[in-house]
């Protein structure tokens, strides 16, 4: 399609210019031109030349330039003429057809579709009518991924996920910051949730040994309808929110997995301070000790068994009552009973949460 969109502008620029123009691709093929009988021609030389010069080069009597496009580039304009002229043309010509290809892209690219979905930029009703100038699949089962890059890199972060997904019929990486990129990729429908996550984290390890690099995964639900992608989006960035407060040791965070913290983290922070306000009303919480809180901790993840959480602990069966009468006293909530366990359970999240919102939390 660049190919009748080049040569297009080409043939209508031909008599202005007054000398021959065209345009090679990758491949060294002219596939555009003023004069029609040098269509197909191979220039040799050009890209290697182009490779060590900074903007141009000159070869054989033409005038060559690329096209800019992003960090790299596919095409290369030609002007008749190795003068100040013949530089002047040629960079004009490559302005001038790096704006239409980027309109053209804009406009019939199905991730720049793909992206506006996503960011709501695109009216519902205008989506199916898009989708079939593009011969897009509505209705196929697709879901979001959002991978967040947590340092410095060398490559792009784009270019990263990109290499690792290549089937761009199937798989649309999208860029939508600095080190956020968007994967909506297509998956079987009625595929469960440990296949989805198994996707993550072979991204994660990719990423991790073959780029060293360290990243979040933020995972939204399966959407059947085209039209949903925006929602699945939406997920994916508060799964990776509400991680960042609630799951800081994973790396892979599933919207459908967040529980009881989706809903703390849609909490106004007024409630979620009285809250804490009426469960321990003498400021208790923060007189809790470190050990205390992992005595606390390691009880929650072991169902509230007392034997198993004292064999994890290391301490005798009699220590472990003695800290939780205590805490008992300080609290007045009693943790081997479990409406008493599920509200402290909250209020510790809710206390981090808070934290989170000032900025004492980190992830």
């Amino acid at each position: 399609m660049s190919n009748r969109l080049f040569q297009g502008v080409i043939h209508q620029m031909r008599d202005a210019v007054d000398r021959v123009i065209g345009v090679i691709d990758d491949g060294g093929i002219v596939i555009a031109c003023s004069e029609l009988g040098k269509m197909g021609e191979f220039r040799q030389g050009v890209r290697e030349e182009l490779s060590y010069a900074s903007e141009r080069t000159t070869i054989g009597g033409y005038t060559y330039q690329p096209i800019p496009s992003g960090a790299k580039w596919e095409y290369v304009v030609f002007v008749e003429g190795e003068d100040k002229l013949a530089e002047k043309f040629a960079a004009v010509l490559a302005i001038s057809l790096s704006n239409l290809k980027n309109l053209y892209d804009e406009k019939y690219d199905k991730s720049s579709f793909i992206k506006n979905i996503i960011l709501d930029n695109i009216l519902p009703s205008d989506i199916y009518i898009k989708s079939k100038e593009l011969h897009f699949g509505t209705d196929e089962t697709r879901i979001v991924f959002l991978i967040k890059f947590l340092g410095e890199t060398e490559m792009l972060p784009f270019d990263m996920v990109q290499n690792l997904f290549p089937d761009k019929n199937k798989d649309y990486v999208i860029s939508v910051g600095e080190r956020d990129i968007v994967l909506v990729k297509e998956i079987r429908r009625g595929s469960d949730a440990k296949s989805i996550e198994k996707i993550a984290k072979t991204l994660v390890d990719t990423l991790g040994s073959e780029f060293f690099v360290k990243v979040a995964v933020g995972i939204g639900t399966a959407t059947d309808n085209i039209k949903d992608l925006a929602r699945s989006y939406k997920e994916a960035q508060v799964a990776l929110e509400v991680g960042k407060v609630f799951d800081t040791e994973k790396s892979i965070i599933t919207y459908e997995n967040l529980g009881i913290g989706r809903l703390i983290y849609q909490l106004p922070t007024t409630l979620c301070e009285m809250f804490l306000q009426e469960v321990f009303k003498n400021g208790s919480l923060e007189s809790l000790d470190r050990e205390t809180l992992q005595t606390i901790q390691c009880f929650f993840e072991n169902n509230l068994n007392v034997s198993e959480t004292s064999r994890k602990l290391f301490v005798h069966r009699n220590t472990l009552v003695y800290r939780l009468e205590k805490i008992r006293k300080l609290t007045g909530l009693d943790l081997r009973e479990f409406d008493h366990a599920i509200t402290f359970k909250v209020a510790l999240m809710v206390k981090r949460y808070l934290q989170s919102k000032n900025g004492k939390y980190e992830r």
